[in-house]
């Protein structure tokens, strides 16, 4: 955890009808005194909606070759690699050759974040995907975090069903493939 970090508490029930996914779960997050409410709340959800045996927060910003989120098998071996926001790259290069899985979530417009991508090399381009939500919806919910937090995340045909501190907002989850 970085100095001066401000955590934040999130009590998670998660009903992800799409991949059969059922849990109630703690999560402590960090927040870096450099990142944003909207990206916390990306990671957050990120987490949520890619929620497996072995999903963690990295360091994040104080850990420059790891991703926000990440998932590792029971050898300690990275499955998969999830980032947030805008990544370049040559970070996705990175992400995708050592892990079988490679996505992106992310808060801004999703085509003006893989633009930069185009004609750049990425190991398994088509196998990357960048999942988006609709316009101003984490925008929407950003003012309702607070330091500790009630999360309901429902997923059920690519919609986003979210309660946070009892504010109830819908998006869908839309999937962008670069190649």
């Amino acid at each position: 955890m970085a100095i001066g970090s401000t955590i934040h508490t999130f009590d998670v029930q998660l009903a992800d009808t799409d991949r059969g996914v059922y849990e109630d779960y703690a999560l402590r997050v960090a927040r870096h005194p450099s990142e944003t409410d909207a990206y916390m709340l990306t990671r957050v959800l990120a987490h949520g909606l890619e929620y497996v045996e072995g999903i963690a927060f990295s360091e994040g910003i104080s850990k420059t070759d790891e991703p926000a989120v990440l998932v590792r098998d029971l050898t300690g071996a990275i499955t998969a690699w999830i980032e947030v926001g805008a990544p370049d790259a040559e970070r996705l290069h990175y992400g995708s050759r050592l892990a079988e899985r490679c996505v992106v979530y992310t808060h801004r417009d999703p085509d003006k974040v893989m633009l930069p991508w185009a004609g750049k090399r990425i190991h398994r381009a088509e196998h990357l995907r960048v999942f988006s939500f609709d316009p101003g919806f984490i925008e929407q919910v950003v003012p309702h975090l607070e330091r500790r937090n009630t999360l309901t995340l429902t997923v059920t045909e690519q919609v986003l069903y979210l309660d946070l501190n009892g504010t109830s907002l819908t998006s869908s989850i839309h999937e962008h493939s670069i190649a």
